[in-house]
């Protein structure tokens, strides 16, 4: 989940300032992590801990007031409400990448996917995003191949997975909807070369940069076998002692397996 939490941190200084070049600086003074570290952090809690998800998600979100939630999840996280809210919004896609670690099989880990989202992204979209992200980072993990990784995403989800990321990039906008950006996502993977690739496919497009970076690096990491050194300590020393303390347990428990 690191490779998710990188793209994040990275990502945050162009999410409200789109850049449509490969060219830019990783770090910034101003990088920071946002409700996509947060709230994959989250995730990694309540399957360290056998933690219920709902309580987990609004546990963190009292602990980690404003790094950018979304003004729905806020609502929710914040009241004594424990239903879902139908959300299709890519937010259970930015957050799912821990159960690709912690579950052995394709199917339990769809199924576990789903549990993820559906607290609040109970929505049809918002399942299959989460769903699709996390398929994607468990097929990567387990040594498939990327034409393997797009032939089952498109095959399993009906994603679109055809345009190459020169022809999304031109006309491509904010769009925080699963279906209008974990495919872009996937994409940015699809196309790099290696990690930092992936992250600088994904932030070119402009749009929901940070998310569709966690989302990208999230896949990468698995399938490139791990984040490089030197943006792996850039990410760390960016998060709160709480975060890295679950990061460190989570990722000691379920490491990123070199495959490839």
């Amino acid at each position: 989940m690191l490779g998710a939490i990188a793209g994040d941190i990275i990502g945050s200084v162009y999410e409200w300032n789109n850049i449509k070049t490969k060219q830019f600086r990783l770090f910034r003074s101003e990088s920071r992590f946002t409700d996509d570290t947060v709230l994959t952090v989250a995730i990694a809690d309540a399957i360290l801990n056998q933690g219920d998800y709902t309580d987990t998600l609004k546990q963190y979100h009292q602990r980690f007031p404003g790094p950018g939630y979304g003004g729905t999840f806020n609502a929710w996280a914040g009241s004594s409400n424990r239903e879902p809210y139908n959300s299709w919004g890519n937010g259970s896609a930015m957050r799912v990448s821990p159960v690709s670690y912690a579950f052995d099989n394709l199917e339990q880990v769809l199924q576990e996917a789903k549990r993820s989202a559906a607290v609040t992204h109970d929505h049809p979209e918002g399942i299959k995003g989460a769903q699709a992200t996390a398929a994607a980072v468990f097929l990567a993990r387990t040594g498939q191949s990327k034409p393997e990784i797009k032939a089952y995403i498109e095959s399993t989800f009906a994603y679109d997975l055809s345009q190459t990321l020169d022809a999304i990039r031109p006309s491509y906008q904010f769009d925080v909807s699963c279906q209008g950006s974990v495919p872009q996502a996937i994409t940015a993977f699809l196309e790099s070369t290696d990690f930092e690739d992936a992250i600088r496919n994904a932030i070119s497009l402009g749009g929901d940069s940070d998310t569709i970076a966690c989302i990208a690096g999230s896949i990468a990491e698995a399938f490139y076998g791990g984040v490089p050194e030197a943006i792996a300590q850039e990410t760390m020393i960016r998060l709160d002692q709480r975060l890295m303390d679950v990061v460190d347990t989570f990722t000691t428990r379920y490491p990123s397996h070199q495959v490839h």
